[in-house]
């Protein structure tokens, strides 16, 4: 008990020392909202550029400002370390690290093992950890309680341990601050003393049950919009055989004042979410014996419409009596999605390797990203070597030199009528072009 006593009240003073493993998109935001509550923050990465330049106070993310950053290091409440042996000095360490999938589908939790195993070399007693990384329901009480119960230590009692899902949304206008943080712990105490940390730099804690409940949320919230992402693609596809406009249809149902929210088709579901975190579920199922269908069915979809803007591609090529093969192709925008400098998981890699395996000449328009990778082993290169472009200029400039131009991404403060006069054929997969006067202009 005065173990808990002294933590809780070192909580409540904010004179808790956090320390976060993790410095990308999850862990630098929220070092800063700690340390801007006060609290001292160490930011824990393997990689040494990025340490180097957060201590420079230069960021490398698109939602934290330079100045906000040079404001903490100066009033000393943030320092980047790639020296895990600070762990010994924090009082709660917080876990922000990737959880990919591989080439299979199959959940990659080697990030969140490793860390775990560094907080295990530190641990100690009123020591306050949790997971933050998106992840299976029973990561926390599976794999990482025994691994730091191994050290001798009892949970809820010498140290305490929770999931509170990172909801971080790249882009969004919203404050950190703002965005409710559910918590989940090992015990009820574990949940108490999360809940209460996170309360001091956030506004709105919601306390589920157990770490699994936890784990679930972030789960369902990604699977809902992955189910229907893709169920609206699927009847977007179906809407182009019919000959009938699926954005004037969601515009029309949208008048519904119940019973209806509106989704968007899309090249293909991007990011670092929701294409991702759904199959770790999926996969997680298969141990009940139990199929997630809906799952499968969402992914087999999204998975599909990179080809179906090709197919589109090669279509309104044809109408023109151009061949895909030696035609100009302008990419424009590689983000997985508008007014961001991130391409992960977006339709841009596949759309353009299986553009040049069909022999088209590719360039890409990204003012947000400047130099784009497609990575080796990508299946439709047929060099299997990786391919790095750097974006063009002006896209407005080229449009008019290119075959064709396809908007994978609708990045704001373009003139997209403009585009439209300019290039010969347009394949809008964004509804960014919005009149239906354009004949050159194929809509998805």
């Amino acid at each position: 008990m005065v173990k808990h006593m002294k933590l809780e009240e070192l909580i409540r003073n904010r004179e808790a020392k956090a320390a976060i493993i993790g410095m990308g998109y999850v862990g630098l935001p929220h070092a800063l909202e700690i340390a801007h509550a006060g609290m001292k923050v160490y930011g824990i990465d393997i990689q040494q550029k990025r340490i180097d330049q957060l201590n420079k106070g230069q960021s490398y993310i698109q939602d934290v400002k330079n100045e906000d950053l040079k404001e903490i290091i100066d009033a000393k409440k943030f320092a980047a370390t790639t020296n895990f042996s600070v762990l010994k000095g924090a009082d709660v360490v917080i876990i922000c690290v990737p959880t990919p999938l591989d080439k299979y589908k199959i959940p990659d939790i080697s990030y969140i093992t490793a860390s775990a195993g560094e907080v295990k070399k530190y641990l100690h007693t009123g020591q306050l950890v949790v997971l933050e990384s998106t992840t299976y329901p029973g990561t926390t009480d599976e794999v990482i309680l025994p691994m730091l119960e191994a050290t001798g230590l009892v949970v809820g009692k010498d140290f305490y341990l929770a999931f509170a899902p990172e909801r971080i949304d790249p882009g969004n206008k919203m404050s950190l601050n703002e965005v409710p943080k559910v918590v989940g712990g090992i015990t009820a105490e574990c949940t108490k003393l999360a809940a209460l940390f996170y309360g001091q730099f956030l506004k709105y804690v919601y306390p589920v049950s157990s770490s699994r409940a936890a784990e679930m949320t972030k789960i369902l919230e990604n699977t809902y919009r992955l189910i229907n992402i893709s169920a609206i693609n699927e009847l977007a596809m179906l809407a182009g055989k019919m000959d009938i406009d699926i954005w004037e249809v969601i515009e029309a149902a949208k008048t519904k004042p119940y019973g209806f929210q509106a989704f968007y088709p899309s090249p293909k579901i991007g990011g670092h979410c929701i294409p991702l975190d759904p199959f770790y579920l999926s996969w997680k199922a298969k141990e009940y014996n139990f199929w997630a269908r809906f799952i499968e069915l969402a992914g087999e979809i999204n998975e599909q419409m990179p080809h179906y803007v090709v197919s589109k591609t090669i279509y309104a090529l044809n109408k023109a009596e151009k061949a895909v093969n030696g035609s100009k192709i302008l990419i424009w925008g590689v983000a997985y999605k508008k007014d961001i400098n991130d391409p992960r998981e977006g339709a841009a890699a596949d759309v353009i390797s299986n553009l040049l395996r069909k022999g088209a000449k590719v360039d890409y328009f990204d003012p947000l990203i400047p130099e784009f990778r497609i990575a080796s082993g990508n299946f439709m290169l047929d060099n299997k070597e990786p391919v790095l472009m750097r974006s063009i200029d002006n896209g407005m400039e080229a449009a008019k030199d290119n075959d064709a131009v396809i908007i994978l991404c609708d990045h704001s403060g373009f003139n997209y009528d403009q585009l439209a006069k300019l290039a010969p054929i347009v394949i809008d997969t964004r509804n960014a072009i919005k009149s239906r006067e354009y004949s050159n202009v194929f809509h998805f």
